[in-house]
């Protein structure tokens, strides 16, 4: 009789997961319910509040969605209370929350919040078809793609990435110190010079950052659109990929709904000009008011 396979490997408390692992999970549970349920028009007050009764008890998740809940019905965003709970929310999360809930801004809450899901449970080991062990590596550029996917803006995304704690100190000053490069120099090759494939073949990085697999996947998808390399990445090495933003609809299409609001403004239009011009009397669509006998 055959040995039954071994579990997939789960990643400890360690680099990648701070909190502790049972932190990231009920992470990625709160924020995809989040997203499910705010995109089923649910009110956000109560989709927290119902959300504090079903996140586990014994982790710190329920005190700080309490927070989260009490700034938005004070203020009306999550974000700013995120950025107060800096010891349990990261810069990016912040940021990232902050991005969705700006009226300006184009980028939609509810991705922002399914990106955040998949970063917790990449985080806790539970990347659906991946049985890697999750690395500082794949968190980098699953954040690098979810900036560079959804135009977040480099300098202060990956301001906000060096802010998570899961950074070394020599994680942190690359990523500072690429902001002003991205753009004008590929990521492939930012990645290729730190790689372990790089020193090999005497490239300028004594410490690399990223390992062999890392640097052969760069070197090959280097003068390239940067999806490839993503997209070979998460191939060849099983990282996790960021939600995409769902297409309109041919019925959620604002355009047609457009062009009705402008006809009948056409129309109404047209019946000012009629009257200016007193071709129009709009005294015989007056109702004569109720006599006393009535």
């Amino acid at each position: 009789m055959s040995e039954a396979a071994p579990p997939a490997p789960i990643a400890s408390a360690g680099a990648v997961a701070p909190l502790g692992v049972e932190e990231y999970i009920e992470q990625a549970h709160f924020f995809g319910m989040l997203a499910e349920r705010l995109a089923a028009n649910a009110p956000a007050q109560e989709v927290l509040a119902s959300a504090r009764e079903e996140v586990l008890a014994t982790t710190k998740l329920p005190m700080a969605i309490d927070f989260l809940l009490s700034e938005l019905r004070h203020s009306g965003v999550m974000a700013s209370a995120m950025t107060k709970l800096s010891h349990y929310f990261t810069p990016l999360q912040a940021y990232i929350v902050g991005e969705g809930e700006n009226e300006r801004g184009r980028f939609d809450l509810r991705v922002g919040l399914e990106v955040l899901a998949r970063e917790a449970a990449y985080r806790a080991g539970m990347t659906p078809g991946s049985t890697r062990v999750p690395t500082l590596q794949g968190l980098f550029l699953y954040q690098f793609e979810v900036l560079c996917r959804n135009r977040l803006g480099y300098d202060k995304g990956l301001t906000a990435v060096a802010g998570d704690p899961s950074y070394p100190p020599h994680w942190k000053e690359w990523i500072l110190a690429i902001r002003h490069q991205v753009g004008i120099i590929d990521i492939a090759d930012l990645i290729y010079v730190q790689s372990d494939h790089a020193a090999k073949r005497g490239g300028a990085s004594r410490t690399p950052l990223f390992g062999d697999q890392e640097g052969r996947i760069a070197l090959a998808n280097r003068k390239k659109d940067p999806l490839y390399l993503f997209n070979s990445l998460h191939r060849q090495l099983g990282y996790p990929e960021p939600p995409r933003t769902q297409r309109v609809s041919g019925d959620e299409n604002p355009i047609p709904q457009m062009a009705r609001r402008l006809e009948q403004l056409e129309k109404r239009v047209k019946l000012l000009e009629e009257e200016q011009r007193g071709g129009f009397d709009l005294t015989k669509f007056y109702a004569k008011p109720p006599t006393a006998s009535e």
